[in-house]
């Protein structure tokens, strides 16, 4: 079981004036590799509390999972709150989503979302679009079981596995 938490950025979001859409759906396609959803929380686009909730999160889950905030507005900060805790940033994360979403819409090569590790903890931005969410998390859902393993230590051989496979 992996353990999760889920992170919306929305200044109307979190003042109750717009649902959040993003949030649920993590929630449920995670659920597809058994991820478990122990904190979900819907805050406004403020750096500081921002990094505050990944540090806090990344004390006690395997995945923390944000959506929004990686666009161009003057208060989109995700990344950079997220860059900011990082020990190590793991770039092919975010442009495998990118180079996927640009099969739909040149319009994903806007997004600014990071990925990559505190501690022992996956740390990954989404988009905040519900489709771009779905986009992005089908893109690299299979990978995060593998990446939490070595994250927290499996010495496996990765190459001989996929060697295997063929």
């Amino acid at each position: 079981m992996i353990s999760a938490a889920i992170l919306t950025l929305s200044d109307k979001g979190s003042k109750g004036e717009r649902e959040d859409l993003g949030g649920p759906l993590i929630r449920e396609m995670i659920g597809r590799i058994n991820a478990e959803v122990l904190y979900y929380d819907v805050i406004p686009d403020e750096k500081e509390m921002i990094k505050a909730k990944l540090v806090e999160y990344s004390k006690s889950v395997d995945l923390v999972l944000t959506t929004g905030g990686t666009g161009l507005s003057p208060r989109d900060v995700t990344p950079e709150a997220t860059l900011e805790i990082l020990d190590k940033e793991i770039p092919g994360i975010a442009e495998t989503m990118r180079l996927e979403g640009m099969k739909k819409t040149n319009r994903a090569m806007l997004s600014r979302a990071v990925a990559g590790i505190r501690g022992k903890t996956l740390i990954i931005n989404l988009p905040g679009s519900p489709k771009a969410v779905k986009e992005g998390l089908e893109a690299i859902m299979d990978i995060i079981p593998h990446a939490i393993e070595k994250v927290k230590g499996s010495t496996g051989d990765c190459a001989v596995q996929e060697a295997l496979k063929r």
